[in-house]
């Protein structure tokens, strides 16, 4: 179908810019040596999980469902973590993960007779070191974080159970978001100072996600050197776990102007909402790029307004933008990089429909998910 046959509100993820992501992730594999896995948690769109498996060396998940949907969907490298796991699908995650990653020594001890023999075993480690600056909320090496263990307390462990590693294969780390490999090198470099001497006993390093590689000004040669180094002297296999780079700039959502309301200032009444369609809008927060538009007082655009949904909640506000011209009820306006952590994190509060998802390969659209009544009813009762 053309463009004018879509329906709003709707996501549209550009399989053209999706392979270009793809191609420069495969290029990370060939000249690192690295292993790239999809972090599922922010992109799941599994329609194109045949293209995406086509580049890259399979999946990572944060629990059971989506280790099954990597298993099934992809069918490559499956790899888990979990802050914890239910004991009675412990079993269901080993028989179908390559790797199983545990938070914990006491998570470790208490599955691993389950797991022992069946998947590769990995612990992860907190090496306390913070690079976030903007976003808190996602920062695992925060004092207090839940997530990995310290090097204090993996010695506390050790002393109580000196045998407590000797089926670990692998240690993990994860501490980026949204970043360059300038503050992978600061991870690694104190990583390497604090838990340096367990890595000749083991097999692999996972690095976690983060990693902004397909960003434009992200310094790729830096992360091979980075790669090829850890590889050489270690003789470990590296995984990275990019989710964003995937889809990075490849989604869309667009949505219509239903209403327009001005009380001291214009807002938009849209189809599409931040709280339901978009909740890192007002979880991070942040201001989400808008096709043609700027931001209040560009030079150029005089027309300003607040952009607001069909929502009862006060605070569903996506933003204030400027126009060139004057925008009217039935326009169409398109956010930019909606692919990533959008579409997982949705949700139908206020009985609000979710958006339908196309995929888009040049100026053709095909209709690969609609949703209705039935997704909103069917989920509590």
């Amino acid at each position: 179908m053309n463009h004018s046959e879509i329906t709003t509100p709707c996501y549209i993820v550009d399989e053209d810019k999706l392979r270009s992501n793809l191609e420069i992730l495969h290029n990370v594999e060939e000249r690192s040596g690295a292993h790239i896995l999809l972090a599922q948690k922010a992109f799941s769109c599994y329609a194109t999980y045949p293209l995406i498996g086509q580049y890259i060396s399979g999946t990572t998940a944060s629990g059971l469902y989506e280790a099954k949907l990597g298993h099934d969907e992809m069918g490559k490298e499956n790899h888990v973590f979990a802050p914890a796991y239910k004991d009675n699908e412990i079993d269901e995650i080993a028989s179908i993960c390559d790797h199983i990653i545990f938070n914990s020594p006491a998570q470790l001890m208490r599955h691993l007779p389950k797991v022992l023999s069946k998947t590769s075993i990995g612990l992860r480690i907190n090496p306390e070191v913070s690079t976030q600056e903007d976003h808190a909320i996602y920062d695992p090496c925060a004092p207090g974080s839940r997530l990995g263990v310290t090097r204090a307390n993996l010695d506390l462990a050790l002393k109580e159970n000196p045998s407590l590693l000797d089926h670990v294969e692998g240690l993990h780390f994860h501490t980026l978001c949204e970043q360059n490999s300038d503050d992978l090198k600061t991870t690694w470099d104190a990583f390497e100072a604090k838990f340096g001497d367990l890595l000749p006993r083991m097999r692999w390093l996972n690095m976690g996600g983060g990693h902004h590689i397909t960003r434009e000004d992200y310094d790729i040669d830096l992360l091979v050197s980075i790669v090829k180094d850890i590889r050489e002297r270690y003789n470990l296999t590296v995984y990275l776990e990019p989710g964003e780079a995937i889809a990075l700039n490849a989604g869309y959502l667009e949505t219509e102007v239903m209403d327009i309301v001005d009380n001291g200032l214009k807002v938009l009444i849209l189809d599409a909402s931040a709280a339901c369609h978009m909740p890192d809008v007002l979880e991070m927060p942040y201001r989400p790029p808008l096709r043609d538009s700027g931001k209040w007082g560009d030079e150029g655009k005089p027309y300003e307004y607040r952009l607001s949904s069909m929502t009862c909640l006060a605070g569903d506000v996506i933003g204030d933008y400027s126009f060139a011209s004057e925008v009217k009820v039935g326009d169409h306006l398109v956010f930019e990089d909606m692919a990533i952590y959008s579409m997982v994190k949705n949700n139908t509060f206020n009985g609000i429909g979710l958006p339908s998802i196309y995929l888009k390969s040049g100026e053709d659209y095909r209709l690969i998910k609609s949703f209705g009544y039935s997704d909103f009813k069917e989920r509590l009762s």
